[in-house]
This record gives C-alpha cells, structure tokens and sequence, in this order.
C-alpha cells in the first residue's frame, strides 16, 4: 500500500522548449529548501556555505541529466526522524511499525526476521529516507537493505517455520550459520605471518596478504557498518563469528610492512572502515611518512560505504581531524583513496553525499567506486524471470556518468561473492558478460572500469574477458588480473561456454582435463593449510624477528 505522492517537483525544462539555462534547472532558493528537508544543524550549513560544498551548478547538471534518478528536487516529507540508525530485530520491528504508520505494509515478515536473524539488519535514517516509499518495491535502495522474499533457501525456511518452539528455531537458525560460507575463496588462508627466531610464526590475525602489492587489514575499531548489505560479502566480521578477521596491534603491521617491499597498498577493511577513529588512522599512517623502512608504502586505501549510509558523518567540525590527516598525507606524496561502492545512480543525487565527497576530495582524498553487480539491486529481470540486459547496463551508464561528473573514478564492478545467499544474488555469467560488454562499449574510455569484469576465487580474481568461438564451439575467454602466482596473470584461458553457470570457478576447461594453474593452487593451498594448522593453536608467541615470510605462496 503507497500512502504519499513522490512531491518531485515537475519539470517544465524540457528538450524542445526555450527555456531557462541548465544552470537555472536548481536554484539557490532550491539548494535552502534542501538544507531545510535534510534538517542541517546550523554546523553543517556553515561548512557547506563556507567550504562551498553545494554549487546550484553542479546540482544543476545533475537533475537536467538524470532527473528519473535524482532525489535532489523531491519534498515528499522524511519518514524517519527520530534515530541514526536502526538495527537488529528490534530495530527492523521499529522500522516496520513506522512504515505501517505511514500506511506502507511490505509483508512476508516472518521470513523477512529470519533473515535478521541469520545475517542482522543495520538501516540507517540517510538510506531509509533515499528510498522512494512511494514505489519502493522497485527501488534498489530498498532491496539493499531490507531482506526480501524468496532470499532465504528452502532448507532453512522449511525447518524454521515447522519448528515447535523457540528453541528449535533458534537451533535451525545457528545450524545454517555454519553454513553461509562467510570466508569464500579460503580466506582464512590469506593471514600472513612474521618469522620468530624459534622457527614458528606469528600470525597477523585480522590481516590477509594474497596479491603482493596489496594488504588487507580489518582493524578492531571497523568490524560494523553504518547499514547492512543484504548481500554482504564479509557478514563474518559484521555478525561477529568466531574466527572473524580482527587486527588490535597496529605495530605489528607496520613490522611486517618492513620485511615486505613488494606491498606498494594498504586497505583498511572491515566491516566499514569509515568507523576508524581519527588517532588510529594516525597511527597506521605516520610511520609510513616518517619511517624511511617504509617508502615502498605509496596508498592507503579504506574500503567503505559511509558515502552512501551516513554522509552527514564527515559533514561535522568532529570530522576535520581526519580531513587534516588526508591533507598531511597528500602534501608528503601518500595517496589516499576511500574505495566507495556505489550500485547505482540514485544513491548519488542526493545533497548529504555531494556535500560529503566534495569535503573529501578538497582535502586530496581519490574517491573510486568499485561494486559488485547484484542481482534485484544493480542488475534487474524481465518480467519472463531473464536478465533484462538494456536496463540492467544502462543503470550502470547512467552510474558511470554521474561518477564522471563528480570526478569519482570507476574502479571495478564485479560478479557476486559465493556467500551468504548467492543463489539469490547472481545470474549466469553468459548474462553479465552480455550486461558487462553493453557497459564497456557504451562509455568513453576515461570513464569505464579500470578492468573487465572479475569474480573472485580461491585462485585470484579472474577477469571475464568475453567469448570467442574456437574450432566452432563457443567459448569463455578468462584471464587472471591477480593471482595467488602471478605469473598466472600472463594467460589467457579458455572454458567452455555455459549459459547458465554462475560460478566462474565451476566452469570447464575448453580443451584439457583441468586448468593450467589447479595443481599449483593445490600445492599451494595444502602448504598454507599444514602451515595454519601447525602453528595457529600456538598460545604462546615470541617477539618476531625481521625474517621474510611469503604468505601467499
């Protein structure tokens, strides 16, 4: 049931028509009334005022370009006022009793809080006000971050609901926990470790070092997120299992960064590394300017999507500490890059996250989006139940201008991760490619992603190249853009052609009984495995010395 009409106002300034310039399409009255929507505090109006963050020209080129996109000129009245984020089950119920306030009933709840339960729910009050609620069925924001019907498999709904007591339920939901694939891939192989003098190791617990040029650190202060992906990647960290990725020793990074020159990137993951405090970030970053061990470290990276959850968090004089730390490490030549992820254009037009990426790229911050391709989110159907492949690359064109226009870059798009609810979330790879291709063809050169399209595998991430037909069949051509050796980079490699497949790591050899590079993942998996296994159980550890070790291979 909708309650609300949308309150864009309509346009008059339309192809055809003499009228006003673009630049007149949002005027500066325009720019208050939205200051006043959004309900800025008087802080917040002095920094976009004064830092000039909210340009009517720029907000101008926008809503003539992509108005079916834009949020900028809506004045439907915000549902959620109250809070900055709501989250768990008590916060999902909270959501849903303001929604049937306003007369917005989504329905399958049941199956809706099983889902909570499994993966938790996190929404903030930014997202939940970007989406439309008076056609949030077909809004990607909305299925972002409200779990859906039909995303929970059969063998978990099936059990649940039939269970007798609460105990039971409970049972069955802790049972399917284990069976979610939080770390896909063999992640929890990628942990480097520093060699002691007695011959063991010490293991960087809430680190992975698998490509050499770049580490992941999943530092203690970043293990949440300001809203939950329905398809999160990493729901390990988020949902705190077990053997979740934490690093509480930053000196023992930049340890292990001495004795590894080939590592050029660190990336800040987590979670959300938009949640690292400004003294932390201080003490990852220092050394690396200072310590002459440490030159070879030229980019710091953070993986987060604070941008498109909670802008208003860099939009506060308590943020300017870490904007002065993004000016030291520009002005001593240390890139920093806040690796967004950004599905579609939507999520942009709005004035919170305009303001918040025009703050960071003032203070020498490189903002690059990169953004797996979803199914329901970022690639959409047909009515048959068949990838709609007009619409589902032209969200991506659309994103991929609007990114132009805001001098972010595209980094990547890549096939969804094999965890959590996959099934729901993918498409066949003969599909995407078909999306993909469509995309890269349809964009300049400067503003297409930096790579074809990837998916990750135990191996590396392997770039789906296109198809080509060899001996009269048709064929996937793949090649590696990283690898656990990579030297497997300098390949191409043939499978064979499968309409439906989903996996990449599930496809076939084109002409030979495996690929090139499977005995060697093997040997090298086996070794790290033996390696793990022999020392992780170790309780005591001795100081490290300053002895190599090659975590990933």
């Amino acid at each position: 049931m909708k309650a609300m009409l949308n309150g864009t106002r309509s346009s008059s300034r339309k192809a055809g028509k003499t009228a006003a310039k673009v630049t007149d399409t949002v005027t500066a009255s325009d720019v208050l009334k939205m200051m006043d929507r959004y309900g800025y505090p008087a802080e917040t109006r002095d920094i976009i005022q004064s830092e000039r963050l909210l340009p009517a020209g720029v907000l101008s080129r926008l809503q003539a370009t992509y108005p079916q996109h834009s949020g900028l000129l809506e004045s439907r009245p915000f549902l959620f006022n109250d809070r900055a984020q709501y989250s768990g089950i008590e916060g999902f119920r909270e959501v849903i009793q303001i929604l049937a306030k306003n007369g917005i009933r989504i329905g399958d709840l049941p199956e809706r809080e099983l889902f909570v339960e499994v993966y938790r729910f996190k929404a903030s009050r930014h997202i939940l006000n970007t989406i439309n609620w008076n056609n949030y069925e077909q809004d990607s924001m909305y299925r972002l971050v409200f779990p859906q019907p039909g995303v929970m498999r059969k063998k978990v709904t099936e059990p649940y609901f039939a269970a007798k007591t609460d105990q039971q339920r409970q049972q069955v939901i802790a049972d399917y926990m284990a069976e979610t694939n939080p770390h896909d891939g063999h992640q929890l192989l990628n942990k480097p470790w520093l060699e002691k003098e007695d011959g063991g190791i010490e293991i960087l617990e809430g680190s992975q070092h698998k490509y050499p040029a770049c580490q992941l650190v999943f530092d203690k202060t970043t293990q949440n997120c300001f809203a939950f992906c329905t398809y999160c990647f990493r729901h390990a960290q988020v949902r705190g299992d077990d053997d979740m990725f934490i690093q509480e020793d930053i000196a023992q990074i930049h340890k292990y960064l001495r004795v590894h020159p080939e590592v050029t990137d660190i990336l800040i993951t987590g979670g959300d590394a938009g949640y690292l405090p400004a003294d932390r970030m201080r003490q990852y970053v220092m050394p690396i300017i200072e310590d002459p061990q440490l030159l070879h470290v030229r980019t710091v990276r953070i993986g987060s999507r604070m941008l498109t959850f909670q802008p208003e968090f860099i939009l506060s004089h308590k943020y300017d500490e870490m904007l002065e730390l993004f000016d030291t490490m520009r002005d001593n030549g240390v890139q920093f890059c806040w690796m967004a992820h950004l599905s579609t254009p939507r999520e942009l037009l709005n004035p919170s996250i305009l303001v918040a990426i025009r703050r960071l790229q003032d203070h020498g911050v490189v903002v690059r989006s990169q953004s797996p391709i979803t199914n329901h989110v970022s690639l959409f159907m047909d009515k048959n139940g068949v990838v709609d492949v007009d619409r589902s690359a032209q969200n991506w064109i659309d994103l991929a201008h609007v990114l132009a226009a805001l001098s972010i870059r595209f980094h990547s798009m890549y096939c969804a991760r094999h965890t959590g609810e996959h099934h729901y979330y993918t498409a066949p790879l003969a599909d995407i490619d078909k999306v993909f291709s469509k995309v890269f063809r349809s964009l300049a050169s400067l503003h297409r992603p930096s790579r074809y399209i990837t998916m990750t595998t135990s191996a590396g991430k392997l770039s789906l190249l296109g198809t080509a037909e060899v001996k009269g069949e048709k064929v996937f051509a793949l090649k590696f853009n990283e690898s656990r050796n990579m030297a497997w980079m300098d390949k191409v490699i043939l499978a064979k052609y499968d309409p439906k497949e989903t996996r990449v790591d599930k496809l076939v050899p084109f002409d030979t009984q495996k690929f090139f590079f499977e005995d060697e993942l093997k040997e090298i998996e086996d070794k790290l495995t033996e390696i793990h296994h022999k020392h992780l159980s170790t309780a005591e550890q001795k100081p490290a010395t300053t002895i190599p070790a090659k975590a990933g291979k």
